[in-house]
Formats: C-alpha cells, sequence, structure tokens
C-alpha cells in the first residue's frame, strides 16, 4: 500500500462519525487511569487532601448530564443530516457528516462520559491515592471546561448545519479543493496523454477489472514502479470519477512482454481503487455535479426557488475562474511518473457538469436565461482561450433552450441580447 492511498484511506475516515469519538473513548480511559501515576510521585506532600465524595459528586454530575448531551446531539446531527439530503442532494452528505465541529463535540460529550464512568469505577476500588485524588480533580475541572467550551461553539455550529446555504458553501469549499489539487497536478505527476480513451482511436492491451463502480483514487507510484520493471508505458483510460466495468479499461498497456502474465495484471487492477460511490478528493467534476443537483432541485416546481440556482451560476463562475488561474512559477510540478500518461480534464465535461442541468430546468425561466447568460460573459473574460472557446458553445446552447421554452418574445430578446454579447467577445 503506497503512502497515496493511506492518505486517501485516512481522508475517507473522516467521513466516518465513529472515528473522533473512539479516539477520545481511548483519550478519556488513558487520562482517567494515569492519575494513578501521581502517586508514585511526592506530589502528595505538596497538594491539599480531595475528598473521594468531592469527586464521586463531580463524576456523578458529568455521567448523568453528557449521557442526555450526547443523545441530544446525535438527535440533532441527525436531523441535520437529513435536512441536508432533503433541502440539496443526497451526494452532499459525505461533507455534512465530516463536519468537524460536529464530530468534535459530540466526541467531547461521550468521551466525558466514559471518563467519568471509568473514573468512578476506578475510584470505588481504591485506585487513587491522595496525589491521585487531586490530578483527578484537575482532570474532572478540565473536563467540565472542554465541555462548556465545546458546547458553546457547537450550539453556533448546529443552528447553520444542514441548512441549504451551509451545504452550498461546503460543496464550493471541496470543489475549490478538488480543483486547486488537479490545477496544480492536471495529470496527477503522470506524462501528459494526448486525450481520454477512446474506442476508435486507442491502442494497447486494455487493463480490464471484474469489479463495478466508480474509480476513486489511483496509485501513481505503484503503478510506475510496475511498469519500470517490466517495461511498461501505462496510459489511464479511467480517470478518478469514472464508472468502471468488466468491459471499460482501466488503463491501455503498451511495450513490454507480448503477453502480461495475472499476477502482473492484478497488482495493475490493484491500483485503481474502486468503490460504490464518488468521492470529492481526487473528482473535481464531482464537486460541480453535485452543485448543478441541488441548482436542479431548487429550479424543480415542488420547490420552486430560482434564487438558489441563481446563487449556484455565481458559484460556478467563482470556481471556474480559480480553474483558469495561471500557474506561477512556483507552483509548476515536475513529471514524476514518466511511465504513466494521464488525459487532462475535458474543459467541455467540466462545463456540461456544470452548467447543462441548469440550462434545461431552467430555461423557462428569464431570470435564470439572463444570469446564464451574464455568467458566460463573464467567463469569457478570463484569459484562457479553451475556456472562452466552451463558454461560447455553452452560452449558445442555453439560449437555444431558453428561445424554446419562454413565452415572451420581450423575454427571449433580453436573454438573446447577452448571447450575443457572448458570442462578440
Amino acid at each position: 500500500m503506497t503512502t497515496s492511498r493511506v492518505e486517501f484511506l485516512v481522508r475517507r475516515l473522516r467521513e466516518r462519525l465513529w472515528v473522533k469519538p473512539l479516539a477520545y473513548c481511548v483519550l478519556a480511559v488513558i487520562g482517567a487511569l494515569f492519575a494513578h501515576a501521581a502517586d508514585f510521585t511526592e506530589l502528595a506532600s505538596y497538594v491539599p487532601e480531595i475528598a473521594t465524595e468531592t469527586l464521586r459528586t463531580l463524576l456523578s454530575i458529568i455521567s448523568n448530564t453528557m449521557l442526555a448531551v450526547a443523545t441530544f446531539a446525535v438527535a440533532s446531527m441527525i436531523s441535520a443530516y437529513a435536512s441536508a439530503s432533503r433541502s440539496a442532494t443526497p451526494r452532499a452528505f459525505a461533507l455534512v457528516v465530516a463536519d468537524d465541529m460536529s464530530q468534535m463535540a459530540l466526541s467531547s460529550f461521550i468521551g466525558a462520559f466514559i471518563f467519568s464512568i471509568v473514573a468512578t469505577i476506578a475510584l470505588t476500588t481504591g485506585y487513587y491515592g491522595k496525589a491521585g485524588h487531586f490530578v483527578l480533580f484537575l482532570l474532572i475541572l478540565l473536563t467540565f471546561a472542554v465541555v462548556i467550551v465545546t458546547f458553546v461553539r457547537w450550539v453556533d455550529s448546529i443552528a447553520r448545519l444542514g441548512r441549504l446555504g451551509t451545504t452550498i458553501e461546503t460543496v464550493e469549499a471541496a470543489a475549490t479543493e478538488a480543483l486547486e489539487r488537479r490545477r496544480l497536478s492536471p495529470t496527477l505527476g503522470g506524462q501528459t496523454a494526448s486525450a481520454a480513451y477512446s474506442d476508435e482511436t486507442d491502442s494497447g492491451k486494455p487493463l480490464l477489472t471484474t469489479k463495478i463502480g466508480y474509480v476513486q483514487h489511483i496509485e501513481m507510484e505503484a503503478l510506475q514502479h510496475i511498469a519500470d520493471h517490466a517495461g511498461l508505458k501505462i496510459t489511464i483510460a479511467s480517470l478518478p470519477g469514472s464508472f468502471v466495468s468488466p468491459g471499460k479499461p482501466l488503463a491501455l498497456l503498451d511495450g513490454g512482454d507480448s503477453e502480461i502474465d495475472a499476477e502482473l495484471r492484478q497488482q495493475l487492477v490493484e491500483a485503481f481503487l474502486i468503490g460504490d460511490e464518488r468521492t470529492y478528493d481526487e473528482d473535481p467534476r464531482f464537486g460541480l455535479i453535485v452543485l448543478s443537483e441541488i441548482a436542479a432541485r431548487a429550479l424543480s416546481p415542488g420547490v420552486n426557488d430560482p434564487g438558489t440556482a441563481i446563487a449556484i451560476v455565481g458559484t460556478m463562475v467563482r470556481l471556474f475562474a480559480f480553474w483558469a488561474r495561471p500557474l506561477a512559477e512556483d507552483e509548476k510540478t515536475e513529471i514524476l511518473f514518466d511511465r504513466v500518461y494521464v488525459p487532462e480534464l475535458s474543459c467541455d465535461e467540466l462545463f456540461n457538469d456544470a452548467f447543462t442541468a441548469i440550462a434545461r430546468d431552467g430555461a423557462e425561466l428569464v431570470e435564470v436565461g439572463v444570469r446564464l447568460q451574464k455568467a458566460f460573459l463573464a467567463l469569457t473574460h478570463l484569459e484562457n482561450a479553451e475556456l472562452i472557446r466552451v463558454a461560447k458553445n455553452q452560452s449558445e446552447s442555453a439560449f437555444l433552450r431558453a428561445e424554446k421554452a419562454l413565452m415572451l418574445t420581450s423575454d427571449v430578446e433580453r436573454v438573446k441580447s447577452l448571447a450575443d454579447k457572448v458570442q462578440g467577445t
């Protein structure tokens, strides 16, 4: 297992609600038992006597309140998660679950409860001496302070968790991070492939898998290592985010022996981590798709919230302006994997992910059509020829949809005047 896969799996652990509570529980048990270590020092000569009954009373307060607070926290978080899935899209659930403040709050409450239980048991059995009692008293005060501060901060966070605006901001942040990672390394550290995989144009021995799902991560280091030893040239056919099945190649293999043995093929296949769902980290298109889904839901007749769709169009402009920034000298990365060829993301596909659903579902709303054309006009002012070309194509497509859906000639003219400006840039 390479470093990149370990990092990817660690990031996935952030989306598991049990990880931080478990870590806090372990720390709570260690803290409660560690207080006994003070009994092996001369600390008892310098600290006051703390009555056992006092400690038992304080621990009882923690255990009685923390269990109720933890239960309340879980209920509030579940309600927020359900709200995010209903008002935004189920694909945003993973990001909402990964909210650090909520996880920290729940972990603190559960950890404090476990600490009180373990400390009470140890106290009842006479585990602590005079110094241990004093250290335990300090730990109890520290626990109270941590819980109070965490609760106050969490109240502000839970009030916004799961709200549509907060969810959009969270998805935008995830999309920005993924776009930045791919902007700095457009070919994942490999050589640039001439184009994405195509049945008609590409040649080579296909690397197939028996799994069905989405490519979540590619271990470039492992592919380079295998290619070096086998004398292969590997062209990636399925980037992170691609849906693969037994008939869809993961990669195309050139060079090496005439026949690649089964063991080597299995090693190459294992360098592709395939899962049931797409992830945000290494799949910039997924963030755009989720934002587009939120906008499409807002434009549905049951919701009828064009304002949200208009706001997301503005978000898309920010993301593409960020994506189009030229690399500075200190940002340029060298080719680390010279035997692995990777196609860059297609600007056409990025724009389709971002705008097609909004243009389709908002075609009959003049305010959405106008906002889309203004967005495309703004993007044509960026110094990126490919982005300008695709923006003009999307502008024309969006206008054709609006022209067929809008009822009033004056509305069509408003959209057309802006579309003409886009084409004239």
